[in-house]
């Protein structure tokens, strides 16, 4: 049953960030930004560019990005998620592919260098051995 509701609260979440994300990412929702400071620099005069005149954009500003802050990463975070799950999948379909390298980024922040080294050390000798035969030809 904690399954089944962490689930649906899940769901509800997931489907609010994905809307949310549209939405907010959407050439519409700029324009409503856009719009709203040009209307909040206009009244600036009628207001007397008073403390409660910069204080009700800065406010609202703050709480927009305070909100889509975590949305977007959220939207990150399942988008990392399903290309590693992807990619994983290659990796694990591909007969000659190196199956170590599934799950990688749960390595810690010095494997992962360690790993990079060897991989830019195998680029380096393919690159000589290619600009090798490169050399040899007449």
């Amino acid at each position: 049953m904690a399954t089944l509701r962490s689930a649906r609260s899940a769901s509800w979440f997931t489907a609010l960030a994905n809307g949310s994300a549209a939405a907010v990412g959407s050439p519409a929702a700029f324009l409503f930004a856009m719009a709203t400071i040009m209307a909040w620099l206009i009244t600036g005069p009628f207001f007397h560019y008073s403390n409660t005149w910069q204080l009700v954009v800065n406010s609202w500003t703050n709480i927009v990005t305070f909100m889509v802050v975590f949305l977007i990463q959220n939207s990150q975070n399942r988008d990392a998620r399903a290309i590693n799950l992807k990619l994983d999948e290659l990796i694990r379909s591909t007969e000659r592919a190196h199956n170590e390298m599934i799950d990688i980024e749960r390595l810690s922040d010095g494997e992962l260098e360690a790993l990079a080294k060897r991989y830019e050390r195998i680029r380096r000798e393919w690159e000589e051995r290619r600009t090798g035969r490169d050399h040899q030809r007449p």
